[in-house]
């Protein structure tokens, strides 16, 4: 407690000799000026004012909102613009869509070493025929002649399904041809 007197006292006398006054106008640069001068130090240039910073989290801000937005403004998918335009297309493609797919199961099914390359070529003409089909779908929803591509589509359903069955129909002749050998070989 002594000690916390003295400290009081100690204040008590320096009272009104403190220095209170504030520094005058740039003081802070000629104390760097001469700081500089007499070590030999490189000065920094002063502070500027960094406005890319901001910026750039303006800039992030409004790319979220716009992909936002652009994610609750999805267009439409294809099925869905096809079933706008025409609805019986639309079932018409789910009906055939779903028999060639059937197909296309059991050719996987049959396919043996002896059928792998009849089976590989079938497999590529429907992927082109696929593509095709989508090309169709494309001209159909940016308007052009409903009726002439709709039956393209129609037709080109029905040139898979033909495909696939006549595919089908040559790997029951292997199998065929192939136990008819075997039956015959004697030991």
């Amino acid at each position: 407690m002594k000690e916390d007197r003295t400290i009081e006292d100690l204040f008590k006398t320096l009272q009104g000799s403190f220095d209170t006054e504030e520094p005058a106008e740039g003081h802070q640069q000629r104390f760097l000026d001469k700081l500089s001068n007499a070590n030999g130090v490189v000065r920094l240039a002063p502070k500027k004012r960094n406005w890319w910073r901001p910026l750039s989290i303006a800039a992030s801000i409004i790319l979220l909102f716009a992909v936002g937005a652009s994610l609750f403004t999805s267009q439409p998918s294809m099925d869905e613009q096809l079933a706008q335009i025409s609805p019986e297309a639309s079932q018409t493609q789910f009906y055939f869509a779903n028999l060639i797919e059937e197909q296309i199961k059991e050719l996987e099914n049959e396919s043996t070493p002896e059928t792998k390359i009849l089976v590989d070529d079938t497999m590529a003409q429907l992927t082109k025929l696929e593509i095709n089909y989508k090309k169709l779908e494309q001209d159909l929803i940016n308007g052009g002649n409903s009726k002439l591509i709709l039956s393209a589509m129609i037709t080109n359903f029905q040139t898979r399904i033909d495909l696939l069955q006549e595919v089908m129909d040559k790997i029951e002749n292997i199998k065929t041809f192939k136990n008819y050998d075997d039956e015959n070989i004697t030991i």
